[in-house]
């Protein structure tokens, strides 16, 4: 039989109403300092922080997907009090399996919309007729006309990959929501531990901010999106002090044990698992680490910047990775 009840013992009250205000300005201020860093110029950073941040980040996603969301939907809903289905069948592995293969199938498709659509649009526009006889139209005019058709064409390569850098974040994003929420409740009700996890989620919501802030900061937002990077940031800011809050107010009556909380933690962190499996290494690390020219040696260079610079990305990777699996131990 399923566990009934808590670890919730009735104290520390008063820290525990405060991790709602600590959490969110701590990881609002994560996800929101880089956008405002790469907007206004009285804090604006190098581009060797965003660097840090961008790669950093891309190992705490990857080692986020396994350490704090793969192994628990394992023993979530491999729980011996299931049973059934779930004792024969590893429904974790499948359900971020399925994930997978659900978002590769949508991304795919819509860039073969783009691409078809981008395709049609460039192709060759018919210039107006001009009749031998109208000498009147001066060469300026007609220089400027050919820019015009030239300039009406879309560039199938800047909307791909815009479309692309959206797709990303907005996965991503998505998936990071999803897992903070049930990283908030179970702060929210958790016993003698509380004190220890507090302060590791602090820092789990720190890495993760700052590794979804950078890639928000450097897509090239058009203007009427300008305040799309603010949404996302306090989206993110906001979703696990929210969930701290409803556990706060369900905390005599949520049972993390029971079988309805394991079927749905568990499903949902697997769902959670499998979109930041894909986005870690299909969207951030294939794309900005092998198709990318960022770290490709110029001919003149005969220091090899660019190799040093992709061995730099790389060991950043592995510390944020090393960092958040190292918080997997408390939380």
């Amino acid at each position: 039989e399923c566990e009934s009840g808590n670890d919730y013992n009735d104290q520390f009250m008063g820290i525990r109403i405060s991790s709602i205000f600590v959490i969110l300005v701590t990881s609002t201020f994560a996800a929101l300092f880089p956008v405002l860093s790469s907007r206004y110029s009285f804090i604006k950073l190098p581009s060797w922080c965003f660097f840090i941040c961008k790669y950093f980040g891309t190992g705490v996603i990857l080692a986020t997907t396994f350490i704090h969301l793969l192994t628990p939907a394992v023993e979530y809903l491999g729980h011996e009090c299931l049973g059934g289905t779930f004792a024969e069948y590893p429904w974790a592995f499948a359900i971020t399996f399925m994930t997978l293969v659900i978002l590769f199938f949508i991304e795919m498709v819509i860039y073969h919309y783009i691409k078809n659509f981008s395709n049609s649009s460039s192709a060759p526009v018919s210039q107006p007729l001009i009749e031998s006889n109208q000498d009147s139209i001066d060469e300026d005019k007609k220089v400027s006309l050919d820019k015009d058709l030239e300039n009406s064409k879309i560039d199938p390569t800047d909307l791909g990959s815009f479309t692309g850098q959206l797709i990303s974040i907005f996965v991503l994003e998505f998936g990071i929501i999803f897992h903070s929420v049930f990283v908030g409740l179970a702060l929210a009700v958790s016993g003698d531990e509380f004190k220890t996890l507090y302060v590791v989620i602090v820092f789990h919501q720190v890495f993760e901010g700052l590794g979804l802030g950078a890639r928000i900061a450097i897509t090239d937002w058009p203007k009427e999106k300008r305040f799309t990077p603010y949404v996302l940031a306090l989206g993110y800011g906001l979703s696990t002090p929210i969930s701290i809050a409803i556990g706060l107010g369900v905390r005599n009556s949520y049972s993390p044990g029971s079988r309805t909380a394991l079927i749905t933690n568990g499903i949902f962190d697997s769902i959670s698992a499998g979109i930041l499996l894909y986005t870690s290494i299909v969207e951030l690390m294939a794309h900005e680490l092998l198709f990318t020219e960022e770290f490709d040696n110029k001919p003149e260079d005969a220091s090899h910047k660019g190799t040093k610079k992709m061995f730099a990305a790389y060991g950043l990777l592995c510390l944020g990775g090393l960092l958040m699996a190292l918080l997997g131990k408390w939380a």
